[in-house]
């Protein structure tokens, strides 16, 4: 299920007639460290995306919205709500754990609708060209009620926009083999679970992490202060901690911290009136 590199980079060359640019990425060719600067910005879910960046504001429990300058929308983990905010995103993306992570009745108006999960065992293998984002998966395994593993349940979605490499863990409950680390590739930005047992334990996660070395981390799944907290401080020595309130951020090439950091985003329904 793995695609070939000269596939991928032949891909990431190719933009569909009509479609705005996409800025490549170094996903899979890993590029040096980017030039950072000291912060990234904050901005309201509305407001225009800044040319080169995207925009990450966090819905809920594993929902995530992503939006680009050209003013593509997609939904991580889209549960069939997001707030009373009329928009209809122009991709989803789904894993089947848990109710709190798919939908069995989306929008048909949702022109991408990508589950991260096949016939049983099987997986599923996308990879979505918009033009201006490139929308991919690697799968994982996942525990089941009925035989203890599922394998190919989950699946890490990988967002390729403005020259940047987002990955969303999804509902991840093991530390991916060398395969899937390098089909994933170079992740600048990653939204990972720290709930520390729903999905995996908090230094199986952290293990994770220090491997990525994304430059952002984004936590995610975390049911309280309890378990978000003792992520913090069990990654606390590794990597910088930016926490002010915020919901949303936007991230540029232009404007990635120099040393990894943990950007603790405050989980908000999108409303119309913010």
């Amino acid at each position: 299920m793995l695609r070939p590199l000269f596939s991928v980079l032949l891909a990431l060359a190719m933009t569909p007639a009509g479609a705005q640019e996409r800025r490549p990425s170094h996903c899979i060719a890993i590029a040096d460290a980017a030039p950072g600067v000291e912060y990234l910005h904050r901005a309201s879910w509305q407001l225009p995306v800044p040319d080169y960046s995207v925009r990450i504001s966090y819905i809920a429990h594993a929902s995530f919205l992503l939006q680009t300058q050209g003013g593509l929308t997609a939904v991580t983990d889209f549960t069939g709500f997001i707030g009373t905010a009329p928009l209809i995103p122009d991709v989803v993306t789904m894993n089947h754990a848990h109710e709190t992570h798919w939908t069995a009745f989306p929008d048909p108006a949702i022109p991408h609708v990508l589950e991260g999960w096949g016939d049983f065992g099987e997986g599923i293998d996308h990879y979505l060209d918009l033009g201006e984002m490139l929308v991919r998966n690697v799968s994982t395994d996942i525990r089941s009620d009925f035989t203890g593993i599922e394998p190919n349940g989950n699946s890490i979605f990988v967002f390729e926009v403005a020259g940047l490499c987002i990955g969303h863990l999804g509902h991840l409950h093991h530390v991916p083999d060398d395969a899937q680390f390098a089909a994933l590739g170079r992740l600048d930005v990653v939204m990972a679970a720290v709930d520390g047992g729903t999905t995996m334990s908090l230094p199986e996660m952290m293990q994770v992490l220090r491997r990525l070395k994304s430059s952002v981390v984004i936590p995610m799944h975390w049911f309280s202060g309890y378990s978000l907290n003792a992520f913090l401080a069990g990654i606390g020595d590794e990597f910088d901690i930016r926490r002010d309130g915020a919901s949303s951020i936007e991230v540029s090439l232009r404007n990635l911290p120099d040393r990894p950091t943990v950007v603790v985003l405050e989980p908000r329904y999108l409303r119309p009136d913010e």
